[in-house]
C-alpha cells in the first residue's frame, strides 16, 4: 500500500475532524469548544483589551491585555556569573576569609562532585571593590563602571534561586521552564504567543558571542533555542558572525533570482499536494521557512551593515562593536533587529564558569559586556525604543562563596550555587531603581523575597501581555505552560 494511503487508512476521528477541509467537522469542534478560540484562548481575550485580534491563519493566540513590552533582548551569561563578585555586596566576608564555611549556613544542602570531596570550605570574599550608585544605592563592583550608571533604569532580583545544580539542565531550566529537555524556550513562547511584526526577517533570532576570554566555555546548542512542541516556525533562527549571516540564504553560483523564485513556487505547489494528502502542520511551517529565505536575500544584508550606524554609535558601544562575533558587536546587531520588528533576540555569552582564576578571568568577562550594556541602554532611550523593548540579564545559577581549589587574597575559584544569584532587567515595563530580594551575609540562602525561575518566567510574561497560567498550548492531551504546573507568581514590584 503507498504510505498516503495506509497514514489515510490508520486516520483517527480527532485527525479527521482536525483538518481544515472537513467543514463539518470543524464545525462540530467549535461546538464543542463553546466559545473558544482554535488556540485555547476566549476571543474577548484580546478585544477587551481594545487590540486588534490576530489573524485565524497567523495561529497567534494574542496578548490576553496590552503589553508594556513589544520586543525582549535576552542576555544570558552561560556558566553562571558570580553574584558577589558583581552585584550582590558582601563586606563582612573580609572578615571572613580563609575560614570554614559554617555548617549553620550550608545545612547540609546538596553540592557538586567537583567540591563535595574538599576537606575544607575556605570562605573567598571578592578581591573587587564595590560602590553605590544612582538613587537607589545599588552595590555595583568596580569592574563595570558603564553599566554602575544605568542602575537606576535597571531593576535587580538578588534572590533568584533554581534547583538545577549542573549546567545543562540548569540553563535548559532557566530557558525553557523545565529541566527535561524538548519543551519550548521563553523565545518560542513570545513568538507564538506575539506573532511577527516583519514578514522579512525571523520573529525570533539567536546569537552566540565570542568570548575575549576563552578558557572555560560551556557547550551550548540549538536545543536551547528549540520550538519544542510548538510549530517549528516558532524556533530560534541562529545568526553567524563569520561568513554568510545565515547558512544557504544566498543562491548557489550560476542561479539565477528569477529561476529561484521559480524552483520555489514548484516547491510550495508539491508541498500543499502533500499537506492534503497528508495534513501535517509542519509541512505548512517547511514553506514559510523557504519563503522567508527568499526574502531574507534582500533584508538580512541591510539589517547586518553595521557600518552604515553613525560614529556616535559606536561611541556608546565602544570600537569592539564593530568586530563581528563580539558581544558589544551581537548587542547593536539586537538593537537593529528589534529596531526592524523582531520580537525576541537570544544572546549567549560564554566563559562565566569560574571554577578557577576568578581574579584573571572576571575583568574579561565584565570588559566584555560593560560598556556594551551602556551602549544598548542608551541607544534604545535616545530612539525611543527603551520603555517598549525588555532587556533581561543573567545566567542559570550563581556561585558559592567559598573557594573551589586553591584560595589566595587575589585569586580563587568558585563552584556552582543554585540557592541564591542576582539577575537584571532593564525597559519594557520593568521598575528602574528596584533592588528586590536580600541573601544572607554569606550570599549562600536567601533571606527576603525568594524569586524562583517560574516567578520571573511568569513576570516576563505579564509584561509581554500574558497571565502566565492562561497562556498554554495543547500537546499530547495536556495545556502545557512556560511556568509549568507548580504555583508561580507574578512579582509586581518589579513592574513599573
Amino acid at each position: 500500500m503507498h504510505p498516503f494511503e495506509l497514514r489515510n487508512s490508520l486516520e483517527t476521528r480527532r485527525q479527521f475532524l482536525g483538518h481544515g477541509k472537513n467543514a463539518l467537522g470543524f464545525a462540530a469542534l467549535s461546538s464543542l469548544m463553546a466559545g473558544e478560540s482554535a488556540y485555547g484562548a476566549a476571543p474577548t481575550q484580546s478585544a477587551a483589551a481594545g487590540l486588534s485580534p490576530a489573524p485565524a491563519h497567523a495561529g497567534v493566540p494574542g496578548p490576553h491585555f496590552p503589553a508594556k513590552a513589544k520586543n525582549v533582548i535576552y542576555l544570558h551569561m552561560v556558566g553562571g556569573p558570580s553574584q558577589m563578585d558583581l552585584y550582590d555586596y558582601k563586606p563582612v566576608m573580609q572578615e571572613w576569609y580563609d575560614k570554614d564555611l559554617p555548617d549553620s549556613v550550608r545545612m547540609g544542602q546538596r553540592l557538586t562532585t567537583m567540591t563535595s570531596g574538599q576537606a575544607r570550605f575556605p570562605i573567598a570574599p571578592s578581591k573587587y571593590k564595590f560602590a553605590r550608585h544612582g538613587k537607589s544605592g545599588m552595590w555595583v563592583t568596580e569592574l563595570l563602571p558603564n553599566t554602575a550608571k544605568c542602575v537606576d533604569d535597571m531593576c535587580f532580583i538578588r534572590s533568584m534561586h533554581t534547583e538545577a545544580i549542573n549546567h545543562e539542565p540548569a540553563i535548559v531550566a532557566m530557558q525553557t521552564g523545565s529541566q527535561v529537555t524538548g519543551r519550548p524556550c521563553l523565545g518560542s513562547w513570545a513568538a507564538y504567543g506575539l506573532g511577527s511584526m516583519n514578514e522579512n526577517l525571523p520573529t525570533f533570532v539567536v546569537l552566540v558571542a565570542t568570548p575575549t576570554n576563552r578558557e572555560q566555555e560551556q557547550a551550548i546548542s540549538a536545543r536551547l533555542w528549540s520550538s519544542g512542541f510548538l510549530p517549528g516556525k516558532h524556533t530560534g533562527v541562529a545568526f553567524r558572525s563569520k561568513g554568510d549571516p545565515i547558512l544557504y540564504i544566498n543562491n548557489p553560483p550560476g542561479m539565477p533570482g528569477e529561476v529561484r523564485r521559480r524552483m520555489l513556487d514548484e516547491l510550495r505547489s508539491l508541498n500543499e499536494m502533500n499537506y492534503k494528502a497528508v495534513g501535517d502542520p509542519e509541512t505548512h511551517t517547511r514553506i514559510d521557512q523557504y519563503e522567508m529565505a527568499f526574502r531574507m536575500q534582500a533584508s538580512v544584508p541591510e539589517l547586518t551593515a553595521i557600518e552604515d550606524e553613525p560614529a556616535s554609535t559606536f561611541e556608546l558601544y565602544g570600537n569592539e562593536a564593530k568586530k563581528p562575533g563580539t558581544l558589544a558587536n551581537h548587542m547593536l546587531m539586537a538593537r537593529r533587529l528589534v529596531e526592524r520588528g523582531v520580537r525576541f533576540v537570544q544572546i549567549y555569552h560564554n566563559n562565566w564558569d569560574h571554577h578557577a582564576n576568578v581574579g584573571l578571568r572576571m575583568p574579561f568577562q565584565c570588559g566584555d559586556v560593560d560598556r556594551p550594556t551602556y551602549g544598548l541602554i542608551n541607544d534604545l532611550k535616545r530612539r525611543g525604543m527603551f520603555d517598549e523593548t525588555l532587556i533581561i540579564w543573567g545566567g542559570e545559577f550563581g556561585r558559592t562563596i567559598y573557594s573551589q581549589g586553591g584560595l589566595t587574597k587575589t585569586n580563587y575559584g568558585r563552584d556552582h550555587h543554585p540557592r541564591c544569584f542576582t539577575m537584571w532587567m532593564a525597559g519594557g515595563g520593568s521598575k528602574g531603581g528596584t533592588v528586590y530580594g536580600e541573601t544572607d551575609e554569606f550570599s549562600y540562602n536567601i533571606v527576603k523575597d525568594p524569586v524562583h525561575i517560574r516567578d520571573f518566567h511568569a513576570t516576563v510574561l505579564q509584561l509581554l501581555g500574558f497571565k502566565h497560567d492562561r497562556f498554554t498550548y495543547k500537546h499530547q492531551g495536556l495545556d502545557f505552560k512556560l511556568t509549568g504546573v507548580e504555583p508561580a507568581r507574578v512579582i509586581k514590584e518589579l513592574i513599573a
